[in-house]
């Protein structure tokens, strides 16, 4: 049997690709890395799909281009004379002056475990809208979720309901 193993590509090889496809009106379909969009988005499980971004709105999840080249995929939280104010949902520091030349484009659909759905979705729209609620909180919320995630993790692992 071959090994077959997937050939890493660097967003940066096929941005004028992305770009154009989404440009002409096409879809793109994208793995996620990282974890700056936690809870919605999981790093290895989910994808998205990527369109033109013709109007954004607060609450839209879009993919954009940083000054320094750096691609990232960030939910707007506001808007002000200079431009989308971005905020990760696994974060709390806002990210200001993204500009409409930086956006690539916009989250349409997320697929998960193989389950496509449209993030207009009335299930999505209330995560979305609870989500950038607490953001004043999250810099609260989010580690106390974690050190409580953890210490469950490591009491299942005690009790040997869960395997280290």
């Amino acid at each position: 049997m071959e090994n077959k193993q997937k050939k890493k590509i660097s967003l940066k090889e096929i941005y004028p690709d992305i770009k154009e496809k989404i440009d002409n009106g096409g879809t793109v379909k994208l793995p996620i890395t990282g974890i700056s969009m936690r809870p919605l988005l999981i790093w290895g499980r989910d994808t998205v799909d990527i369109v033109k971004c013709e109007n954004p709105q607060k609450g839209d999840i879009i993919f954009y281009l940083r000054d320094n080249g750096q691609f990232v995929l960030h939910r707007i939280v506001g808007v002000n004379e200079k431009g989308y104010i971005l905020c990760g949902d696994n974060q709390w520091a806002l990210e200001y002056g993204i500009q409409d030349r930086h956006i690539i484009g916009v989250v349409n659909s997320i697929t998960r475990k193989g389950k496509t759905f449209d993030m207009k979705n009335a299930p999505y729209r209330m995560y979305s809208s609870l989500w950038m609620g607490i953001l004043p909180i999250r810099k609260f919320v989010l580690p106390f979720i974690r050190k409580t995630k953890t210490f469950i993790y490591n009491i299942c692992v005690k009790i040997g309901i869960i395997k280290k």
